[in-house]
């Protein structure tokens, strides 16, 4: 039996508050890793982004953490070479992973990339949740399709983020998210309910506050 997604609800007053206090508190950059003898002790749970190149990851971190250049943003593609670590106030570490997909990096470095990520999700016990950025605009594309099966894989529920929702209308939007729920009915590790966000706007940011403040 293919599972139901469905969208994200709006958080209840208990879970906004406790996402509201959790993300109001510092989040303080803690280290970026290159190898996975650099990780920081697993002494908490974690919830990590992954998602192509430029589909807003570093935006939205921003946006979650109330903080303008806490994930630095950037135009160029593979920017985002490292696995970096930020520390919440009593709650998990976020973790940003190198963004995929993109054609500008060197071959070499991208095998590189890819290892250490594989290696991350797969090996990993605190990692409690992956948040999977997929652009608004584009839907699930075969290069999403890649991190979704290892997350299969590596046994890691992930929830989709749609991200720059404000940049199509509402038809749009409607088809897009159709388009992401057939294509997460494959995927057994994939968490039921699609979470629709603008970093610009604001739009989605209290509900994903509230899921990893109560995860």
């Amino acid at each position: 039996m293919q599972m139901q997604f469905t969208l994200a609800p709006a958080p209840e007053d208990a879970a906004r508050e406790k996402g509201r206090l959790l993300f109001a508190a510092p989040v303080e950059f803690l280290k970026g890793v290159v190898a996975m003898a650099g990780l920081p002790p697993d002494d908490r749970l974690e919830v990590c982004f992954a998602g192509r190149s430029n589909v807003g990851k570093s935006s939205l971190i921003n946006a979650l953490t109330n903080r303008k250049n806490l994930a630095r943003a950037s135009n160029t593609p593979g920017r985002t070479q490292e696995i970096n670590f930020f520390t919440t106030e009593g709650g998990p570490y976020l973790v940003d992973l190198p963004g995929y997909g993109y054609a500008e990096a060197p071959i070499a470095i991208v095998k590189k990339w890819h290892a250490l990520l594989k290696s991350y999700l797969s090996g990993r016990a605190t990692l409690r949740r992956a948040f999977v950025l997929i652009d608004a605009r584009h839907g699930v594309k075969a290069v999403d399709e890649e991190i979704l099966t290892l997350l299969d894989r590596s046994a890691v529920t992930f929830q989709v983020v749609l991200t720059k929702v404000d940049k199509i209308n509402k038809t749009d939007r409607e088809q897009v998210i159709e388009q992401v729920k057939g294509a997460l009915g494959k995927h057994p590790a994939a968490y039921p309910e699609i979470i629709v966000t603008s970093s610009e706007k604001g739009e989605g940011i209290e509900t994903l506050r509230a899921i990893i403040a109560t995860l």
